[in-house]
C-alpha cells in the first residue's frame, strides 16, 4: 500500500491525523457543550456551530493565500497549528474560571476560541494537501498521486475514528468521579428548573425526579426539598458535567502538540519548491508566457467546473449532521447507541475500504484500464446517489410522512433498524473515496504551481458553499413526505454524474 510512494507522505499524514484527532474531539461534544455550558436551545447551538464550520473551510482561501503570497507553506502551517492549540487551551481553561464574568462573556470568550481553531485549521489544512501534491510533481511519483492522497485521507480518519470515544469516555469518566452518570436530557432539564421561579406548579417535576434517580443514584429526593437545595444540586450537576467535556479540550490540545512536533520534526522531507519556481519564471520567453496564461486559464476552467460538483457533493454528504441526524434520531431505533459514536460509522468505513479502492485501481492499471481522476469522480456522484435511493425504498415502503407528521404520531413499531443508518453510510463513505481525496488529487494536479495554496483553499471553499445550504434539508425532511425530501437529493447527485460525465473529455484533457 505504501510502496512507490514519496518518503514525506507519512509524516504529512501522521501530522494531519494528531490534527484531525483533536478537531474531531471538540466537534463530537460541541452542540452539545454549548447546550449544557449556556443552556442554549438546540437551534442556537446549531446555528454557532455551523457558523464555526462554515468559517473552517472560507478561512482556508485565507490560509492558502498567505501561503502562495509568501511561498513559505511550511511556516503557515506551523503558525495554524499553533494558533489551534491556542483556541484549544481557551476552550479548556474555564473548567478552572467558571464564574469568569457572567456566561455572556464565557460565551463570547467560547467563540473567540472557535474562531482561533477555525483561523488555525485554514493556515493548516489546505496547505498541507498543497504539500502533499508537491511530493507527487516528481515524475517518479506522479502516477501514484491519486493512491498518495487516498492514503492521506485514510490517516485522516484513523483521527476520526477514535475521538468519538474519547469525549464520551472522559465526561462519563469525570462524572462517576463526582458520584454521577450521564445522561443526555439532564442537563437541558438543569438549566429548565435554575430558570423557573414557581415550583409548586413547574411543568417538568416529574421528569426531573425521574432523572435523577438514574443521574445521580447517590442523592435522596428528600435532600431536595427546597427551592434551593434544588438549584444548588443542579449547579453541581452541570458544573461536573461541563467539567468533563472540558477534559476533553484538553485532549484536543495534547492532540495538536504531537502533531506540532511530527510536522516540525520531518518538516525537512518535505518540499520547499518556491526558490525553483522563481527560477523557472525568469527564463521564459513571452510567447512562452503567453502559452503559459492560456493553460492557466484552461486549468481554473477545469478547476471551478470539479468545485461546482463539489458543491452539490458535500451539500448531499453533510446531510449527515443535519437531516440524517433527525432520521436516525426519529426513525431509527438506536437507543443503545450514544449520539457521538455513530460520528465513528463513516470514518470506520473509510479505513476500512480504502486499501481495496486502491488496489481496484491498482488492478484496472496494470490491464491497461486506467480510469481517469474527473471519472472517478463521476462515479462517486452515482454511488451517492444511491444511498439516497436506498432511502426513498425504506420510507416508501414504509410509507413515512414528513418528519413533524412522524413525531406526533408517536409510533415506535414503525421505526427501522440502525441497519438503514449502516448501509447508507456504507454508500456514502464509497462516495467519498471517488470524491474527496481524488478531488484533492484532482487540485493538485491542475493548481498552477504558484497558486496550489489558493486551489487547494478553493476547493475546501466548494465544502463551505455547500455547507451553507445544509439547513435546506431538514426543512424539507420536517415539512415533505420523506421520500420526496431524499429524492431531491437523489436529483442532485443523478444531475452532477451526468454534467460531470459531459465535461469529461475536457477535464481529462486539461489534467494530463
Amino acid at each position: 500500500m505504501f510502496k512507490n510512494h514519496p518518503k514525506g507522505l507519512i509524516p504529512a499524514a501522521l501530522s494531519n491525523m494528531g490534527e484531525r484527532f483533536g478537531y474531531y474531539i471538540m466537534n463530537a461534544v460541541l452542540v452539545l457543550f454549548l447546550c449544557s455550558k449556556f443552556g442554549l436551545s438546540g437551534s442556537s447551538a446549531a446555528l454557532i456551530y455551523s457558523v464555526f464550520y462554515c468559517g473552517i473551510y472560507v478561512l482556508s482561501l485565507v490560509g492558502g493565500l498567505i501561503a502562495d503570497k509568501t511561498q513559505n507553506y511550511k511556516a503557515t502551517i506551523i503558525w495554524g497549528l499553533i494558533i489551534m492549540t491556542c483556541g484549544y487551551i481557551v476552550l479548556a481553561v474555564p473548567v478552572f474560571g467558571a464564574d469568569f464574568g457572567h456566561m455572556g462573556g464565557i460565551l463570547a470568550l467560547t467563540c473567540i476560541a472557535l474562531f482561533l481553531v477555525a483561523f488555525g485549521n485554514g493556515l493548516f489544512k489546505g496547505n498541507l494537501q498543497a504539500i502533499v501534491g508537491q511530493l507527487y510533481d516528481n515524475p517518479k511519483y506522479a502516477n501514484q498521486r491519486d493512491a498518495g492522497f487516498q492514503i492521506f485521507y485514510v490517516f485522516i480518519n484513523i483521527g476520526g475514528l477514535i475521538a468519538p470515544f474519547v469525549a464520551p469516555m472522559l465526561r462519563s469518566w469525570w462524572l462517576e468521579s463526582n458520584g454521577f452518570v450521564y445522561n443526555a436530557n439532564f442537563p437541558e432539564l438543569c438549566h429548565q428548573m435554575l430558570s423557573v421561579t414557581d415550583y409548586d406548579t413547574m411543568q417538568n417535576a416529574n421528569n426531573f425526579w425521574a432523572l435523577l434517580t438514574a443521574a445521580a443514584p447517590s442523592v435522596s429526593a428528600a435532600a431536595l426539598n427546597t427551592k434551593e437545595a434544588i438549584q444548588a444540586f443542579c449547579t453541581e450537576y452541570l458544573r461536573v458535567f461541563n467539567t468533563g467535556v472540558h477534559y476533553s479540550f484538553f485532549a484536543s490540545v495534547a492532540a495538536m502538540l504531537i502533531s506540532l512536533c511530527i510536522f516540525v520534526g520531518t518538516k525537512k522531507m518535505l518540499p520547499t519548491p518556491a526558490k525553483k519556481a522563481a527560477a523557472e519564471v525568469q527564463n521564459y520567453t513571452p510567447e512562452e508566457r503567453r502559452a503559459m496564461a492560456q493553460e492557466i486559464r484552461q486549468r481554473m476552467y477545469a478547476l471551478f467546473a470539479v468545485l461546482g460538483i463539489a458543491v452539490f457533493f458535500w451539500f448531499s454528504f453533510h446531510q449527515s449532521g443535519a437531516s440524517l441526524s433527525l432520521f436516525a434520531r426519529d426513525f431509527v431505533v438506536t437507543k443503545s447507541i450514544a449520539p457521538e459514536i455513530w460520528q465513528a460509522v463513516n470514518p470506520f468505513f473509510v479505513i476500512v475500504l480504502t486499501p481495496f479502492i486502491i488496489w481496484f485501481f491498482a488492478a484496472l492499471g496494470k490491464q491497461g484500464k486506467v480510469i481517469s481522476t474527473p471519472k472517478k469522480i463521476g462515479i462517486g456522484m452515482g454511488i451517492a446517489s444511491l444511498g439516497y435511493l436506498l432511502l426513498i425504498i425504506v420510507s416508501l415502503a414504509m410509507g413515512y410522512p414528513s418528519g413533524n407528521e412522524f413525531r406526533e404520531m408517536a409510533n415506535e413499531s414503525l421505526k427501522v433498524g440502525p441497519w438503514v443508518l449502516i448501509l447508507f453510510y456504507f454508500f456514502l463513505t464509497v462516495a467519498e473515496l471517488f470524491i474527496s481525496p481524488l478531488g484533492l488529487s484532482f487540485v493538485s494536479k491542475v493548481a498552477p504551481k504558484h497558486m496550489q495554496g489558493l486551489c487547494q483553499g478553493l476547493w475546501l471553499g466548494a465544502t463551505a458553499v455547500g455547507n451553507l445550504f445544509l439547513w435546506l434539508g431538514p426543512v424539507m425532511y420536517d415539512n415533505w413526505p420523506l421520500w420526496l425530501a431524499w429524492l431531491v437529493f437523489f436529483a442532485v447527485c443523478i444531475i452532477s454524474m451526468v454534467t460531470m460525465f459531459g465535461m469529461l473529455s475536457w477535464l481529462e484533457r486539461v489534467a494530463k
